[in-house]
């Protein structure tokens, strides 16, 4: 899987959050090398969460260095499922990436302990610690090595360290932008389980097909 570099600005874009959603307790999981809780400053009530993060400042930088050109590539073999409206040029999006990582790796220097290693389905984190919780391209993104039953757990712990929202971006699969076929049955479960499943369309696409994001309410 492919550590990735995201803004701030994507993330509000890619979530629909507005400032007032980013004001209470909030969780980025599976962050990767993104800038998003470095951006929000050292007053932010904010925590990123990925197993890369147990390496060291120097391997993570080497790693997220070499997946970026990885990404890159993705983006050219896949070049007719992609649209630049948002970024406005394959150019300007791989200046934000390197631009994120460069924040990322700083914050991380500077305030290590807003960065967690840890991976779903497990998180280091009590019941209902977070006000919002966000995860970007993991599920859904990497179905085929994240089959059903992980995505049932995953989304079920996100769920557990949430007090609020969990909002879940995109919905389809990485490259092509496939659908994933088990998307309805895993809402179903969500609803069965007491809580709201809602997909609301967003004002960021990349992915032709990613113009959605889901967000669960206890």
């Amino acid at each position: 899987m492919l550590i990735s570099t995201r803004s701030l600005a994507e993330y509000r874009a890619m979530f629909a959050l507005t400032d007032a959603d980013l004001t209470g307790a909030i969780l980025d999981c599976a962050a990767g090398g993104s800038s998003f809780v470095a951006e929000l400053g050292p007053a932010a009530d904010a925590i990123a969460t990925d197993p890369a993060y147990a390496q060291t400042q120097g391997e993570l930088a080497a790693v997220l260095s070499a997946d970026r050109e990885q990404c890159f590539q993705l983006t050219a073999d896949h070049d007719d499922e992609f649209v630049w409206d948002w970024y406005g040029s394959p150019e300007r999006r791989d200046l934000m990436r390197i631009a994120a990582a460069e924040r990322f790796l700083s914050d991380r220097a500077a305030r290590p302990d807003r960065y967690r290693a840890a991976s779903l389905p497990e998180l280091p984190f009590p019941d209902d610690s977070f006000d919002l919780v966000l995860c970007s391209h993991l599920l859904f993104t990497w179905d085929g090595p994240l089959d059903q039953d992980w995505h049932t757990a995953a989304i079920t712990e996100l769920i557990r360290v949430s007090r609020g929202e969990v909002r879940l971006y995109p919905l389809v699969r990485r490259g092509a932008g496939d659908p994933v076929p088990y998307l309805d049955d895993l809402a179903e479960a969500v609803r069965a389980a007491g809580h709201t499943w809602q997909q609301r369309e967003v004002d960021f696409r990349f992915q032709r097909r990613a113009g959605v994001m889901a967000v669960i309410t206890k």
